[in-house]
């Protein structure tokens, strides 16, 4: 797969050489480590103006060119309108605040969902459509545009009905549920292979907000709504798409979001197909050293694993995992000098 060089980092391919290597619990020579130091201020773009595709993408454009990156990091973009965009593709709305997005739950009942058509068009897919443009013009040699934020599944179905009812839902109409992820599902697939497809074709590696860049057809699974429901509910419901989703993907890291999913947690390792977790611990909820025994947990079903992580966390995180299948992000660097001394931390670890 020939990619776009990103010119002013001499070692693009490598670094990308150590993600392909992560989803395979491989490392080339060491993990691959994303630190980014700002050397620039800027300004978050005011998603009230979501229309604005213009002003989005010179605004996103700018975010990028004001940090340097170190180890693996490379710089990237990402054309979005929030995490309802996918259920938007329904016929829903989206509601913008400035530094957030939010959907209002539309959908009188889940029933109603299996006669919706997904598709393509309308305002949000045109405005991203106008951002991906002017992107892959403003990124050319510097940065690569990844897939936006597309969440099926119970993601979807939970914008459109809203948590208290979809918790309801699984009560009355559990085979309503299952019907409704098997649509999200197929609808999912043919929407990120039009994204994929799109960055493919211009020679983009393949990546998105995690963070992570590779030759590989990879993706984010989740189901933030997972923490409400029980194991056996989870597991009847909602796991089958998962697999689908992971089934269609070449690689795939589990996006698993805040102690209560935690539940959930060995029935997603269970899933063959599943390469690897993003564990996030959320605010208040300590920092990576406090949550070893996740990690550990997860490195022992043989999945590989994305570590958000602060200075303070590399101690405890060489001292007790295995290199292999680790990809960190570190946060709290702020010079040239640190991001080294971290490298070569992680070198001496792997």
């Amino acid at each position: 797969m020939a990619l776009m060089p990103i010119q002013r980092i001499n070692d693009w391919e490598t670094r990308i050489a150590r993600y392909d290597a992560f989803w395979q619990n491989e490392i080339i020579d060491r993990p691959p480590v994303y630190i980014q130091v700002q050397k620039t201020d800027f300004e978050l773009c005011d998603l009230r103006r979501w229309k604005d595709a213009e002003y989005i993408a010179c605004t996103k454009a700018k975010i990028v060119d004001s940090f340097d990156y170190y180890g693996d990091a490379l710089p990237s973009c990402t054309p979005n309108v929030g995490p309802d965009f996918f259920a938007a593709m329904y016929g829903a709305k989206i509601e913008f605040e400035k530094t957030t997005s939010f959907m209002k739950h539309s959908l009188e009942s889940i029933k109603d969902f299996l006669l919706l058509q997904f598709e393509l068009t309308g305002e949000y897919f045109e405005a991203v459509e106008k951002m991906y443009e002017l992107l892959f013009k403003l990124g050319k040699d510097k940065f690569y545009v990844g897939w936006p934020d597309i969440h099926p599944g119970a993601d979807c179905l939970v914008g459109l009905r809203g948590p208290a009812e979809l918790c309801m839902d699984i009560i009355d109409e559990p085979e309503i549920i299952k019907k409704s992820i098997a649509k999200t599902t197929k609808d999912f697939v043919g929407c990120f292979d039009y994204y994929y497809n799109k960055l493919v074709v211009r020679n983009q590696a393949v990546t998105g907000w995690p963070l992570i860049f590779s030759t590989k057809k990879w993706h984010v699974p989740s189901n933030d709504f997972s923490y409400m429901i029980s194991e056996k509910d989870f597991s009847e419901l909602f796991l089958n798409g998962l697999e689908d989703e992971c089934t269609h993907m070449e690689a795939s890291l589990f996006h698993l979001d805040g102690p209560g999913s935690l539940t959930q947690l060995d029935k997603l390792l269970s899933i063959k197909k599943l390469n690897a977790v993003q564990w996030v611990y959320g605010a208040g909820n300590g920092t990576a050293k406090d949550w070893i025994h996740i990690y550990k947990k997860i490195q022992t079903a043989g999945k590989g694993i994305q570590v958000f992580a602060y200075l303070e966390d590399l101690d405890s995180l060489f001292a007790s995992l295995k290199p292999e299948g680790i990809a960190i992000v570190v946060y709290g660097v702020k010079d040239h000098e640190t991001a080294a001394h971290v490298i070569n931390r992680v070198k001496k670890w792997a």
